[in-house]
């Protein structure tokens, strides 16, 4: 029997190789996340700097999110192919190179066509970084790594306004991608020294069939779904076509991962009680997680008539109690498993969120930072111990498949989360038409017709704008209820990690 068999209980302090490889896989999330939210800020930079309207220049957007969804499901086989370390740093320089392009555009086309370079490298950060984290390590301390690496996921949506709000209002949009160019040539650097070469050829051939079905399906349904942003219902061939080919596409790939021997993404780790779990767990926490924080902002400067920047600022709250439970939660999970944290946290995100059930035109912002601040201790507390319940569950070799499987869950919640919140709140204030002429007084005066643009609004039409999304925040905490039903099942003890010794004589670098 091995040495390492009697080894005594597992530390789960993190050692400093583990830091420093966290280091570098936080500074590519950080890149990618804040991206996200920061040109979503610049929606109407773009429309004037261009001459284009809402639906050109969301295709910045877009644009971006198509390209994340079609390369993501390349990560298992690119890692087993070139090696974690490669394909990480050939994320990074793709990611750079297109930032710097976005910067240079001078039409919304060529804006977009970098967008999609800036995706195919950012589409590989995530996955790829949390391959390289699992695997450094080691399944006993998973969730400690991947509470470190949930602050930028967290935050992402809280500091990106912010900062997008700054860059534009202080500088100019092009900062928005120029800020990128040398954080990313810093994590190139960083990662060339930090990160250990692990060239692995067990998987050399790619599965061409699964290729053309999940990259282009999972494409087309997340566009699809986006579209009903812009088409404000469900109901409409801009969005029912691609979506329902897309997801053709999707159960065609599933069917055709099920028989093969060498699939691009292995679904046959469904089979882990534990993972299948944390996969329907996640899915509704995402959905209820985005679709609530694309709410928030809208309501501060839609209703309480905010600009981005107080937006983003009076969201703080929120990031500062995800950073306090967060590590906590991380370092437990390791020891006692997620099942506790998770339900506990899902309680208070549900307090906090159920307070903006109740929100109105003059809530007072001392309540509504409050129940911010308490659904941030929740989320500290729940998306990162969930996804830790997934990984400590895998083997080294099943790693890669069970971080690229997350990715996709991750993407495609977010994505239909936003969508399905957007549209409810549009059908809750065209249900109340004085509500979006509320909406508009304080986002887009200039939009108003000549003569109501001196006119004050009466305040009732704002307490009707703020109950439109009163009812929108139903459907978000409904769903986070919801959430509590899987998470119940989660493990409530340590997870004992099934490595094998084959695993174990091909990445010694879990031992310690």
């Amino acid at each position: 029997m091995p040495a390492h068999a009697h080894a005594g209980p597992p530390d789960t302090k993190l050692d400093r190789h583990v830091l420093i490889v966290a280091g570098v896989v936080v500074l590519g999330a950080i890149m990618s996340i804040l991206d996200v939210t920061v040109v979503s800020v610049a929606q109407n930079t773009f429309q004037q700097e261009f001459n284009t309207d809402a639906a050109g220049a969301a295709w910045t957007m877009t644009g971006y999110t198509l390209a994340l969804a079609a390369v993501i499901p390349l990560s298992s086989w690119a890692a087993a192919r070139f090696g974690t370390k490669k394909v990480y740093l050939t994320s990074l320089v793709l990611f750079s190179i297109g930032s710097a392009l976005c910067a240079l555009a001078t039409s919304i086309g060529m804006l977009v066509a970098f967008r999609v370079i800036q995706g195919l490298g950012g589409g590989l950060l995530m996955p790829i970084g949390m391959m390289i984290l699992t695997k450094a390590a080691g399944p006993e301390r998973v969730g400690s790594v991947m509470a470190v690496l949930g602050i930028p996921m967290l935050l992402g949506p809280i500091a990106g306004p912010i900062l997008g709000g700054l860059l534009i209002e202080k500088a100019s949009w092009h900062w928005v991608f120029l800020i990128n160019v040398p954080v990313g040539i810093v994590a190139i650097i960083y990662s060339w020294f930090a990160l250990r070469s692990d060239d692995e050829t067990n998987r050399s051939s790619i599965d061409f069939v699964g290729l053309l079905l999940l990259s282009p399906g999972l494409a087309l349904f997340l566009y699809g779904v986006s579209s009903s942003s812009e088409a404000g219902t469900f109901i409409s061939a801009k969005v029912l076509v691609p979506a329902i080919i897309g997801a053709v596409l999707i159960v065609g790939f599933i069917a055709h991962a099920l028989r093969s021997n060498n699939p691009l993404l292995d679904l046959r780790l469904f089979r882990n009680r534990t993972l299948s779990i944390a996969v329907v767990s996640m899915t509704l926490f995402m959905i209820a997680f985005f679709g609530a924080a694309l709410l928030f902002p809208q309501y501060f400067i839609g209703v309480r008539g905010e600009s981005t920047l107080q937006a983003g600022l009076l969201l703080a709250p929120q990031g500062i109690g995800a950073m306090i439970t967060m590590p906590i939660a991380g370092r437990m999970t390791d020891k006692i498993g997620p099942g506790k944290f998770v339900l506990a946290g899902i309680v208070l995100m549900f307090f906090g969120m159920g307070t903006f059930v109740f929100v109105g035109a003059q809530s007072p912002y001392w309540l509504l930072c409050g129940a911010l601040f308490v659904q941030g201790l929740g989320m500290g507390m729940t998306m990162m111990p969930i996804m830790s319940a997934a990984l400590a569950t895998l083997t080294n070799a099943q790693v890669p498949d069970g971080s690229t499987l997350m990715n996709v869950v991750q993407q495609t919640a977010s994505s239909i989360g936003s969508a399905v919140i957007a549209v409810i709140l549009a059908t809750n204030l065209t249900r109340a038409p004085e509500s979006m002429l509320a909406i508009a007084s304080n986002t887009a005066p200039d939009s108003l017709p000549a003569e109501l643009q001196d006119t004050p609004v009466p305040s009732s039409f704002f307490d009707a704008a703020a109950n439109a999304f009163g009812s929108t925040f139903i459907v978000a905490t409904v769903l986070i209820a919801l959430t509590l039903i899987p998470a119940f099942f989660l493990p409530r003890k340590k997870i004992n990690s099934p490595l094998i010794e084959e695993d174990m004589d091909r990445a010694p670098i879990v031992m310690h």
